[in-house]
């Protein structure tokens, strides 16, 4: 599952540029119709514009604080997310055991296997999809809040430092903080999990490259949307996945589990002993 959802992270990254070079570009306004325009981009725009108000009009810091607002909404998400994966990596020896039971590749086998993992995750409260929410729920966001800043002329000719919020960052810092921050979001997450695969090492290094290559084709907004969803992203895992603090958890966990283990085998010993003497 880990597997799949990096795989479909990167997929995502990929085909937004291609995605988003197809939208349309007449202006969204008040008298913009449907779900996708009067009800969404529109009210992204607005959201930013009013945000943006308390600092002269500000739009990059608007965008900084729209950003924040959609990651404190999600949080819960990622939060459970956490909780999740967290439970699904205690699960990985009974997982492991079930896959060396069914090693056969053959139809019947594999559904048994299927059946029993299914068993296991309910028992346990999981569910394997769960990681992928946070990722289903931050996609129409993006593609939205491009439409927002690409068709509203105040946003997309507004500028913010060296940047104008409609054009690609003309020295690639944006794409750089973009592709740092998604790496080291990445690389703590790898690093909270029990075992690493070469799955996980690879993507954790190439998923900053798709990054930093897709934010040089992109709306700087776009590109700071990014680096400050990514820098909440280090700090989040830092505090509710911290894999320092959950690395000592389950070693607290197994050197528990181990004094437990002995404990029941001196009583073992002790009860045979006791029984031999009578």
């Amino acid at each position: 599952m880990k597997k799949f959802k990096k795989i479909a992270t990167a997929m995502m990254a990929v085909s937004l540029g291609l995605f988003l070079t197809a939208c349309s570009n007449s202006p969204v306004t008040s008298h913009s119709t449907g779900l996708w325009d009067g009800l969404i981009v529109y009210n992204f725009s607005r959201a930013i514009i009013w945000l943006s108000k308390a600092f002269d009009y500000n739009y990059g810091i608007g965008i900084i604080l729209f950003t924040i607002i959609i990651r404190v909404i999600i949080l819960p998400l990622m939060v459970y997310q956490t909780k999740n994966m967290k439970e699904m990596a205690e699960l990985q020896p009974q997982l492991k055991a079930l896959q060396k039971k069914y090693s056969s590749r053959d139809t019947d086998t594999m559904m048994k296997l299927q059946a029993e993992q299914k068993a296991l995750y309910k028992e346990n409260g999981v569910h394997p999809m769960a990681s992928m929410l946070p990722m289903i729920v931050q996609l129409p966001v993006i593609f939205a809040l491009y439409q927002a800043i690409w068709r509203t002329p105040e946003l997309k000719t507004g500028h913010f430092l060296w940047l104008q919020l409609g054009s690609r960052d003309p020295y690639f810092i944006l794409p750089i903080l973009a592709a740092l921050f998604t790496f080291f979001s990445s690389w703590l997450a790898m690093k909270s999990q029990p075992e690493t695969n070469a799955m996980a090492m690879s993507m954790t290094f190439l998923m900053p490259v798709i990054i930093f290559f897709t934010a040089l084709n992109v709306p700087s907004a776009l590109s700071l949307y990014w680096v400050v969803t990514n820098a909440f992203q280090v700090g989040q895992t830092l505090v509710i996945q911290n894999p320092w603090k959950m690395k000592r958890e389950r070693e607290e966990k197994q050197k528990a589990k181990r004094e437990h283990e002995r404990a029941v085998e001196k009583a073992i010993r002790r009860a045979k002993k006791s029984h031999k003497k009578r």
